[in-house]
């Protein structure tokens, strides 16, 4: 039977035919094989071993947890499947395991919306249909903001170290990542006194910070032989968790009631900064809010720290007048 198909296609030519109309009678016959069907798994992979990752350690670790979690829940299925817009339902139906937690909801859609856009871009997938997926968790800190009587009660209870972070924190408005990095070689000198020239991590903008009086305290008081301007108690590299849950404890040791995180001593930096003489589209642009932002922290840290009251408006008021 396989003869007789052969001599078919040949039709009647040797067994070593060289006429074209053969070779493409054969190729119809034989069939293709077909390229691997790229399945979530090795998706998130590749996402996870490209140069698209973080460069910061914490935002690393958080997007490979997430991404991995998202690998495992579709484990078995074709990336292909993204394309089709029942898709979105699969997500909110996998992230819906966190919705006892809506900043976990949330950060499980933002994660694997992230892995779903790098492959989009990467040419892996021609679409996907999970952009702007709804978000549960609101919060607004923007009135949340460490007072001098605050600050007091740290200075009075915490060590060294931590005192020093708080410091530094309320002084400059830095991010707890780029806090932990700050080292006295940021210091440069200018006509009527230093600043802190800093690249920071989330904009990799520079930024330059002047050094307030409470600042230059805490920076000329570093070990000559220490670079980093803040550490830990045996004066070894802090992480963002340790800065952050060194000053959580001793913020519950001091008696502060309120939920003061070191995130929140970026309100209180703004009105430092407008106070040594930055404009408020300065401070907004140092602190990536807008300058309605920055006016309504500002004015917020006002009405809580009583002794500042008249001198943070009459800035604020110049600086509102002069079209900042």
């Amino acid at each position: 039977m396989a003869r007789a198909r052969r001599s078919e296609v040949l039709g009647g030519q040797q067994e070593n035919p060289t006429e074209p109309d053969f070779f493409v009678a054969y190729a119809e016959c034989v069939e293709r094989p077909k390229p691997a069907m790229l399945m979530v798994s090795a998706l998130v992979d590749e996402f996870l071993s490209s140069a698209s990752m973080p460069k910061g350690e914490r935002s690393k670790a958080d997007l490979r947890k997430w991404a991995l979690r998202f690998a495992k829940h579709f484990d078995t299925a074709p990336a292909v499947i993204f394309e089709e817009r029942g898709s979105r339902g699969e997500v909110n139906a996998w992230r819906a395991k966190w919705k006892h937690s809506p900043k976990q909801h949330d950060m499980a859609g933002t994660h694997a919306v992230r892995v779903l856009n790098w492959a989009v871009e990467e040419g892996k997938l021609s679409e996907h249909h999970c952009h702007k997926l709804r978000q549960l968790y609101e919060v607004d800190r923007s009135e949340i903001v460490w007072t001098p009587a605050d600050r007091d009660a740290i200075d009075a209870k915490a060590p060294e170290w931590v005192r020093r972070i708080l410091c530094v924190a309320c002084e400059t408005g830095l991010r707890p990542g780029d806090l932990i990095k700050l080292t006295t070689g940021a210091v440069e000198q200018t006509p009527k006194g230093r600043r802190l020239r800093v690249r920071t991590n989330k904009r990799g903008r520079v930024a330059h910070i002047p050094i307030t009086p409470k600042l230059a305290t805490t920076i000329d008081a570093t070990p000559r032989d220490r670079l980093l301007i803040l550490t830990n108690a045996s004066g070894r590299p802090l992480t963002e968790h340790r800065a952050s849950e060194g000053l959580r404890q001793w913020r519950d040791k001091a008696g502060l009631s309120r939920d003061l995180r070191l995130q929140d001593c970026r309100g209180t930096a703004a009105t430092r900064l407008l106070n040594v003489g930055l404009s408020l589209s300065e401070i907004a642009n140092h602190m990536g809010w807008s300058i309605r932002h920055a006016a309504n922290v500002i004015e917020h840290y006002a009405r809580v720290s009583p002794n500042e009251t008249d001198a943070v408006l009459v800035k604020l008021a110049q600086a509102k007048g002069g079209g900042q």
